[in-house]
């Protein structure tokens, strides 16, 4: 093991981990699905100033990327929307999914559909409203998945999108099992990634967890596929080639103390816990 891994196990132990779905499903409390469905209404507070839940979703084909096990699929369905169709790139997600439609009753107007956001088969302008919570931080291919949206909705549809930038204290989306804040910015990879497999060694779905987030290249190279290391600087580049329209952009601070610090370009990608964006297309 790694000099510099054995240092961060160690300082990992000075840290509490934020609470987190695998864990309390672990502790056998609640499942990831059902977390994300009571979680749901936390998804709509971010766009609360500019829209309400109703006008998001009454009577609205809406396409959920990135659902995961489409608890929150299951809140937007439960606010009135007409459809409701989850995508993920994860294949267990489908049957936890489906399960929870059936419990809660969401069977007729909700489906899931396994597949890449950036390649999507639906016809032009198939939906009203399309929203990524905690997605465009994990897609592979992050323009080609707005090309699509803007291809699939309809004229006059909205795409809610929010995400936590890369250099959050949590953004290297490890804090399962890591609760060093900004742990990325002070270790390598290599050492997150050995850190990471040894403190999912003695939890019954470590394997499970390495697995949903690390991948080999082909040269055997191990690195974590689950993110995209999204940043606001890059987030906003991407943003000046959507062909959607801005409606609304916001970048919400850690605390309202640091409001002042996240207008600096360096510190703002460090003090900004979310951005929060509603892109409309004419």
């Amino acid at each position: 093991m790694l000099i510099r891994t054995r240092i961060l196990l160690t300082l990992n132990k000075l840290f509490r981990c934020p609470v987190h779905p695998f864990n309390l499903q672990n502790d056998g409390k609640t499942s990831y699905a059902m977390w994300q469905y009571e979680k749901g209404a936390d998804t709509i507070k971010n766009y609360a100033e500019k829209v309400d839940a109703e006008t998001m979703f009454s009577g609205k084909d809406v396409l959920d990327i990135g659902c995961g096990a489409a608890g929150k699929s299951m809140y937007y369905a439960s606010l009135g929307a007409k459809s409701v169709t989850g995508m993920d790139v994860v294949p267990y997600y489908e049957e936890e999914a489906t399960a929870l439609a059936e419990s809660l009753g969401f069977s007729d107007v909700f489906r899931f559909v396994l597949g890449d956001a950036a390649h999507m088969d639906f016809p032009d302008e198939s939906f009203d409203v399309i929203i990524m919570n905690d997605a465009m931080e994990h897609v592979d291919d992050p323009m080609g998945v707005l090309n699509e949206a803007a291809r699939v909705l309809k004229k006059g549809g909205r795409l809610y999108l929010n995400f936590p930038p890369y250099n959050h204290p949590y953004g290297a989306h490890l804090s399962d099992c890591i609760g060093f804040p900004w742990v990325h910015v002070f270790f390598s990879d290599k050492v997150l990634i050995e850190a990471y497999k040894a403190l999912c060694a003695d939890k019954p779905d470590g394997e499970k967890r390495i697995a949903f987030r690390i991948s080999k290249k082909e040269n055997g190279e191990e690195y974590f596929s689950y993110i995209n290391k999204m940043t606001i600087k890059r987030f906003k580049k991407l943003k000046a080639k959507c062909p959607l329209s801005v409606f609304d952009y916001r970048e919400m601070p850690l605390r309202p103390v640091f409001a002042p610090f996240c207008k600096l370009p360096i510190l703002r990608e460090f003090l900004v816990k979310m951005v929060v964006v509603i892109l409309e297309k004419n």
